[in-house]
Parts: structure tokens; sequence; C-alpha cells
């Protein structure tokens, strides 16, 4: 049952899929005799519908023999106070033990005998529930979607019982050192506001939520306007529809007593946590300046930016042949055991950021080259810095997409982002807009003589003090 059930466009492209295009079938087997061009016509339209009550459905038909289906939603920890603050995460756990109409061992023997993998996850704006099954068990997966995002039985010895398993998985977490960075990151980044909120929540909330603030929090989100039935692969846009007019119509769109939730703006503060525990064998630290939302124009410019510094681990190769100058010199300087460029998106601000695992007596020389490709970025970026990273990020953005799964998450997030699907030649048409200028002028504007939000946990005695590292964000240029 593990294996099953666990957590964690144009028109052009429809005539090709009718017509069994050799292109098309080419590009499904992986082989090397579509080029990029090819692959960016041949993409299959994302169609778009909107039910009576508000409720969305998207789909991407591929002709795959499988299919992914899923609901997106727009809430997540953001949406939560500090009183329930980690309530979506808990009915993560409790979603696929049972609904009203199937009891746990039902449901997990319908999906079973399926072969399909039901999953869901949580994360600070979203929450997806999705089923990766064969296309002819579409409407049995819609409809067992449905039933768990509906009629989740929420019984008080299921939630007991989730409750120590909740406990321990926060336990684990702890221990994922990268995971405990990212979070204090943000909490200190968007301290006082709920984009600081770990997505788990606290111990203390976890022993103390009740039945009633799992109901509570699920008639207050999970609303027909929130809501994408996403679908990619083997699936017909137009039963699609229909399946979620018979399971999806009667999802609510009203509040009550008209409390529509409103974000409130999120405040970046720049500021620091230092977690020191020197019997710890590496420092995780990073740092990050407030980023552009998902919607900004400016995202696009930032994107290419993080391919230019890029990423680095110990097991790559190329040495000193990578392409990334902060990789070079993590190399040959010996600097880190590993480096990632990272930039976190959410609907109104960001986190533009490098996180970096370092030998406490290198965590210096690694933040001082880090930040000094930060002021590379604003002042000198080049030509061939801006071209090796468009090709970087446009390499990523379609080996992202390799699946029905990765491609309906694609599409629940672009619909609940954007109103709408992005198609990967509108992508590559903006990345090809950026120029050397525009990188330096945005770079400038988000990070330029701006105060960062710096974590370290583990062994970081050697960490600059902050107004050190506040006086490395510009350069005395004359």
């Amino acid at each position: 049952m593990a294996a099953s059930v666990c957590r964690v466009g144009s028109t052009v492209g429809r005539v090709l899929a009718k017509n069994r295009s050799p292109i098309l079938l080419s590009l499904r087997r992986g082989q090397a005799s579509v080029s990029y061009a090819q692959s960016l016509v041949g993409a299959p339209e994302t169609r778009l519908t909107a039910l009576d009550n508000g409720l969305r459905v998207a789909s991407e038909e591929t002709g795959h023999a499988t299919c992914t289906v899923g609901l997106w939603i727009s809430t997540g920890s953001r949406y939560e106070s500090e009183k329930n603050n980690g309530a979506g995460f808990f009915l993560e756990h409790l979603a696929f033990k049972g609904t009203k109409k199937h009891p746990q061992t039902a449901l997990e023997q319908q999906v079973e005998s399926m072969g399909a993998h039901l999953s869901a996850y949580t994360s600070r704006e979203h929450t997806a529930y999705y089923m990766k099954t064969l296309s002819k068990d579409l409407p049995k997966a819609v409809e067992l979607l449905s039933e768990v995002v509906q009629n989740c039985s929420l019984s008080e010895a299921e939630i007991e019982q989730q409750r120590g398993v909740v406990l321990r998985e926060l336990e684990e977490i702890g221990g994922n050192l990268q995971e405990v960075c990212l979070d204090l990151l943000h909490a200190t980044a968007f301290q006082g506001t709920p984009l600081g909120h770990s997505v788990l929540g606290p111990s203390s909330n976890a022993r103390t939520l009740t039945r009633q603030d799992l109901v509570d929090y699920i008639n207050s989100h999970y609303k027909a306007p929130r809501m994408v039935l996403a679908a990619a692969g083997g699936v017909n846009h137009d039963e699609l529809v229909d399946l979620a007019k018979t399971h999806f119509s009667g999802v609510s769109f009203e509040y009550e007593g008209d409390a529509v939730p409103v974000l409130s703006p999120c405040r970046f503060t720049g500021s620091e946590i230092r977690m020191r525990d020197d019997g710890l064998p590496l420092a995780h630290v990073a740092i990050a300046v407030e980023g552009a939302s998902a919607a900004s124009p400016d995202i696009v410019p930032l994107m290419v930016a993080n391919s230019i510094i890029g990423s680095f681990d110990l097991t790559f190769g190329g040495g000193k042949n990578l392409s990334s100058r902060l990789a070079r010199l993590a190399v040959e300087e010996k600097l880190c055991h590993s480096f990632q460029a990272f930039h976190s998106s959410y609907s109104d601000t960001g986190l533009f950021g490098i996180h970096f695992v370092a030998d406490k007596h290198y965590i210096e020389d690694m933040m001082h080259w880090s930040q000094n490709a930060w002021m590379n970025l604003c002042t000198t970026a080049t030509e061939s810095d801006v071209a090796r990273g468009k090709q970087a990020l446009k390499a990523s953005l379609v080996g992202q997409l390799n699946g029905t799964t990765p491609i309906c998450d694609d599409i629940g997030r672009h619909i609940l982002n954007y109103g709408r699907r992005i198609p990967l030649a509108e992508w590559d048409a903006r990345i090809d807009a950026v120029t050397p200028r525009l990188v330096r002028d945005i770079c400038s504007k988000y990070i330029y003589d701006k105060c960062p939000a710096v974590v370290a946990v583990g062994p970081c005695e050697q960490l600059p003090d902050y107004n050190r590292v506040r006086s490395a964000m510009y350069w005395l240029r004359f």
C-alpha cells in the first residue's frame, strides 16, 4: 500500500496529436531528433473551463496511456494563524485515512485495484491532492479525489493516531538542516507576518489542534473559486469538465458571514538568526533579499540571474571547468560542499538567495564570494554570462516537465498564480528578451545596497557579523 498512497499550448499541438505526427511521437520516446524549437511548437494546448460555482478545470491532452489528475487549492501555511499553524499539514496526513463513503481500508483497496498512486502536499500558499492512474480510470480517480477533499471522515480516533505521526515527522525534519535553515530564513525575513509560518507548524500546535480547528480550516478555505481541477496525459477535456460538474458542483463558493479571507501584506525585514552548534560537522548558511512576486515582470531576469550563479555539489564532475564562476571558485578554493541559488516566489513577494553547506573554517570566504557574485550581477554581468544563464534556464524549464505529474502540477500552480497556463513558447520568448543591461538593472533593484536576511545553523562562529555582511551589499565605485 505504501507504493500507492503517500504524501509528499497551441492549436498546432492538437493537430499533431490528432494526426500522430512523427515529431510528437519521437518527442514522446525522448529521441534527440526533435529540436528545441519543434518541441515548443508541438506542445499541446492547455484548455481552461470555469464551472458555475467558480471552480476551474484545466487540462493538457498528450495521448498517453496514463494521466495525472488532481485538485490544487489556494491555501497553505500563509493562510493560517499562530493558533492553527500546521492545520493544513495535519489535514494532509488525514486525507487518505478514510472518507464518509469509503473507510480507510476500502479507499486503499480502490486505489490498489486501479494500480494508481495517490498523493498530496502542502506549501505556504498551495495545497494539492492528486492521483496518477491509467487514462481509462480517470472517472474513478476524480470521484475518489472529490471524496477525499469534500468528505474526509476526520474521526477523533484517527486524529489522535495521526497526532503522534505528525510529531514524529516534525522530529525527523528537525534533523534535516537544509529544511531547518530555509524555514528559519522565512521566519526571520518575514517575521511578524503569516509568510514566516512554517508549513509543518510548531509541535505545540500539533499537540493541541482539535477536530473543530480542522473543520473550521476546511470551511474557511476549501472554496470553489480557490480550486483548480487539473489533469495531464491521456485526458479528454470535455469529459473532465463533465466529471467536475458531477463531483464538484456542490462545492461552496460562499463564505460564512461574507468573511472572505484576505492575505495580509508581508513585510521583509533584514535580520539574522544564528543557531550555533559546534557538535555538527558542517554549517548550513543562507542569505537572501526580498525577490519578485510570481506575477511580476521582473521574475524572468531574476531567474536568469539565478541560473548565472547556478549550483554546485562535491559530486559534480567538471571541476575547474564548471561554467558558473562561483562553482569554479568553490572547487579551486574548496570553499564549500555544496551551494544552490534559489528564488522562492509568492503571490506578492519572494526570496532571492543562496544556500550553502561549508566547513566551519570556510564560512567567511564562501559568504564573501557569494556576495561578490551578487555584486557582479549588479555591475558587470556580461553577454556571455547572460547567454549561458538563459540556456541553462531554458533547459531547466523543459526538463522539469518530464511526465504527466510535473505537467499537472505546473498547470495547477499556474492557474492559481496567473489565472492561465503560461506555455513554454511564451517563457522562451520572455527569456530571449532578457539582456545583460536588464539583468544588471533588475539585480541592482533587488540586491544592491539592500538589507539581507541571514541564517546559519551549525558550527557558524566564523560567520561575519551582520554589519559586515550588510556592508558587502554594495561596492564603493568611483
